[in-house]
């Protein structure tokens, strides 16, 4: 009998650039090994309208159609990593995909009388598993919100069974939106959003120089911090919300950039790198608030495409200087898979019908088991 389980398991963030698969074995001690990965770039058409639906600019028929496209490509992506690795389809004991989420309300809202949090990810795991012929896992976040969680973060989980607790760590990935899980010897496992990642940053970069990303932060290290716009930055009052807490692109929108813009400096240097710096500070400035008072820190693990970001790291050693800064690929963890890898270890609970949420860290009110399967 064999002591592992082999999956193929889903990522795409609010980024909306790619579609991230790794093809991965789960050994029953929950050690792992990463046996392939691929990645299927997002047509331009679809991530518009993607981008379109998450700025709240779309009609039902466009979720309705975009939950099918965007299960269709992620079916694809499994389709070719399998054709990459030349695994067998049917040693493969499950695909976990996270989906892409459009929409995340963290906060209640009420209608009807009915108060409720609410979450939507699209890409329906009915055509994956269609498609690609294996069990598929996903929607994992409705559960936890169903339990009176903010249905994020969820990665958390896996940082605490990827990480050892020999040191006081911060786990810090840097996506769209940048969220840090805390893990101490002197306090609980928690885990809060931190505010804007990489999306304010690409934002602007498409906007000013026509191209999706600051590579390396290359941009942002050509320019100056401007102070004044920088503090206007730092008034917006989600910062001040202590955790658990969750966000995105329902608040760090088009709208809200194009607003931030009418004040920013001239110079389009200057404004990414006051921009990039804002990521750091948003960071820096949450652990003072909210990790600092309760735990000492050894170390921070940077995971994400934010770890790739030169300025981004600069400007944090700035910020911190008296604590070591790493990445996930000092642990033998490729920062691009992590999110990946986290779900896998998800569809893995799920699989076998194990508690896979924190409410320690989403705020749910008991444990539960989150995902869906498509046989």
């Amino acid at each position: 009998m064999k002591n592992y389980k082999i999956a193929i398991s889903l990522m795409s963030g609010t980024s909306v650039d790619s579609i991230d698969s790794c093809l991965i074995k789960i050994f029953d001690d929950l050690s792992f090994e990463v046996l392939d990965s691929y990645s299927l770039e997002y047509p331009s058409d679809v991530r518009n309208k993607i981008l379109n639906l998450a700025n709240n600019k779309g009609s039902v028929k466009d979720v309705c159609i975009m939950n099918f496209v965007i299960g269709e490509l992620f079916a694809q992506t499994v389709n070719e990593l399998i054709k990459k690795s030349k695994i067998k389809k049917e040693d493969i004991d499950f695909i976990s995909s996270h989906g892409q989420t459009i929409c995340h309300m963290p906060e209640y809202e009420e209608i009807g009388k009915v108060k409720t949090r609410s979450t939507l990810q699209i890409g329906d795991i009915s055509v994956i598993s269609h498609r690609t012929g294996i069990l598929t896992i996903g929607d994992y976040r409705t559960k936890d919100m169903a339990a009176n969680g903010q249905g994020a973060p969820l990665v958390p989980f896996a940082d605490k069974i990827l990480f050892p607790l020999d040191k006081n760590r911060l786990i810090q990935n840097i996506g769209g939106i940048s969220n840090v899980t805390v893990l101490s010897k002197e306090c609980n496992i928690f885990a809060f959003d931190n505010g804007p990642g990489n999306m304010l940053i690409d934002y602007f970069m498409q906007k000013l120089f026509h191209r999706p990303f600051d590579n390396s932060g290359e941009e942002a290290l050509k320019g100056n911090i401007d102070l004044n716009w920088l503090d206007k930055l730092l008034t917006e009052p989600y910062y001040n919300v202590p955790p658990p807490k969750t966000t995105g692109r329902e608040l760090f929108n088009e709208k809200y950039a194009e607003k931030l813009y009418k004040s920013a400096p001239i110079n389009k240097n200057d404004l990414i790198a006051t921009i990039t710096k804002l990521t750091s500070r948003v960071i820096s400035d949450s652990y003072k608030k909210f990790v600092f008072p309760k735990t000492s820190i050894d170390e921070i693990v940077l995971g994400g495409g934010g770890s790739y970001n030169k300025a981004i790291i600069k400007y944090l050693k700035e910020d911190l200087p008296d604590i070591v800064i790493k990445t996930h690929e000092d642990y033998n963890i490729p920062n691009k898979l992590k999110e990946c890898i986290a779900f896998a270890y998800l569809g893995y609970f799920t699989l076998n019908g194990e508690q896979n949420n924190l409410p320690e860290c989403t705020g749910a009110n008991q444990g539960v088991i989150m995902g869906k399967i498509s046989y």
